[in-house]
């Protein structure tokens, strides 16, 4: 080993005497140092186990890889020069040549000018007013793009604001993605998904909300009043349920209300509990909790047990959540109620404290 290579790391990390290291452990202990990422770490290793007197085949076996990756980073590696393993990184996957512009200054200058005169008209009818003012064919995209570049918009502010709607549903995983009807019927169990929505009530100019969950296949259910719907309610109401149902919840799933953002979230990123939304305007998505709100429309509300009072109304509610979970023969259980189904301890909404 050429020790002029190493005095430069000897120079710059002269609290660490690599001579005293074996070999490998060396070349493990400059990775550190050098600060390499956990996959040039992971490269190394499998040039120090083929180091050790295996061949390319059994180190590609152990490692699962292809022999020709496994020679594609060994030839990268050079033990004379341990800066090498900078080399060892991932490198850019970016191509070398990338698409220019194709549009010109003149038409860019066009577009602007027809932009600010047409300024409530689309992409496709200013490429075609270009078509025949100027008598050259340009496409509605680049047309867009130079509107995005210069944010030629009537309204600004209300432009970037559907930009981040838009930018955030593409991360909402729908209720869709886990194909509950293609389940077997095995996999089909309680505490799987617990499915969320609210009601809004008006009575004398009083709006009230109640917030429901139901387990999909269990039919255990729960729903707790409050006079708005915000995030923070729906943060409250869903760490009450995770109480209730002792920490047993999965996954999720809700309509598209903003009482499901911010803090409530926040909450399910905390739990470690998953959320997928309906499609926008598709209650089907949801029939569990739209029937669940039917029941407790009909069954309590409607029977004179409503009051706009949150401390009055939700000890009533508690009571006919107990009836509906332990007493109430469910169809879909074949006719026994969800305690009996789930074969589960009571649940804790007897408690009105929580």
């Amino acid at each position: 080993m050429n020790q002029y290579i190493f005095s430069d790391i000897w120079n710059n990390f002269p609290f660490l005497d690599i001579k005293l290291l074996d070999e490998h452990e060396r070349w493990r202990e400059v990775a550190r140092i050098l600060k390499v990422s956990k996959e040039a770490k992971l490269r190394l290793e499998w040039i120090i186990y083929y180091r050790e007197g295996y061949d390319a085949s059994q180190a590609a076996r152990h490692f699962g890889i292809s022999r020709k990756t496994f020679y594609k980073w060994y030839g990268q590696f050079d033990s004379e020069n341990l800066y090498s393993l900078k080399k060892l990184e991932d490198k850019s996957k970016a191509p070398l040549r990338v698409r220019q512009r194709e549009i010109t200054s003149i038409q860019e200058q066009r577009i602007i000018a027809l932009r600010k005169k047409y300024i409530r008209y689309g992409k496709e009818k200013l490429a075609v007013i270009y078509k025949t003012q100027f008598k050259e064919t340009i496409s509605p995209w680049k047309v867009q793009k130079v509107i995005e570049r210069y944010k030629l918009y009537y309204n600004p502010k209300k432009a970037q604001q559907n930009r981040l709607k838009m930018h955030r549903a593409k991360k909402k995983k729908r209720i869709t993605e886990l194909n509950l009807d293609k389940l077997k019927w095995y996999q089909k169990k309680a505490g799987l998904i617990i499915c969320l929505d609210t009601v809004e009530i008006r009575f004398s100019n009083i709006k009230r909300y109640i917030f429901t969950a139901i387990d999909k296949y269990g039919k255990v259910a729960y729903a707790r009043m409050y006079k708005n719907k915000s995030s923070y309610n729906s943060e409250d109401f869903l760490l009450r349920l995770h109480f209730l149902l002792n920490g047993n919840i999965p996954k999720v799933g809700h309509d598209n209300g903003t009482e499901f953002e911010k803090y409530f979230k926040l909450a399910c990123q905390r739990l470690g509990i998953e959320q997928y939304y309906s499609r926008v305007r598709t209650p089907k998505d949801n029939p569990n909790n739209e029937r669940f709100n039917r029941t407790l429309q009909e069954e309590f509300i409607d029977l004179g047990n409503y009051s706009s009072d949150p401390e009055v109304f939700n000890p009533k509610l508690t009571e006919w959540l107990i009836e509906y979970n332990f007493k109430r023969p469910h169809e879909a259980l074949a006719y026994q109620t969800p305690m009996q189904f789930n074969d589960l301890s009571p649940m804790y909404s007897s408690c009105t404290n929580n």
